[in-house]
């Protein structure tokens, strides 16, 4: 049978892993399946380690939350599954506060 491995799991008995704002880090290239409009079907869209924001939440199947990620430096808005990508915390990022260089 083609059910995927992941096809008993119903992630909406729970709550959404990640809310509307987040900061969030692809964990994982994606390439078009097709769905995305105006690129090449196996054309990647989001590079593994690609920054973005949780711009929607909506769910597939009724099964999964489908997060729309605004990866904002690309242009565009993926959908992507929650175990696809990582919370990036606020305080990764390389700008230093306060500490000037004489």
């Amino acid at each position: 049978m083609g059910m995927s491995r992941d096809s008993d799991v119903v992630e909406l008995s729970g709550s959404p892993i990640f809310a509307y704002g987040d900061k969030v880090r692809s964990r994982k290239h994606v390439r078009n399946d097709g769905t995305f409009p105006g690129k090449e079907i196996g054309e990647v869209l989001v590079q593994k380690g690609d920054v973005g924001y949780v711009a929607s939440i909506g769910t597939f199947l009724q099964q999964f939350y489908i997060y729309g990620i605004d990866f904002y430096e690309r242009g565009y808005m993926v959908g992507m599954k929650g175990r696809e990508l990582e919370s990036v915390e606020e305080d990764d990022d390389a700008d230093v506060v306060g500490e000037e260089t004489p």
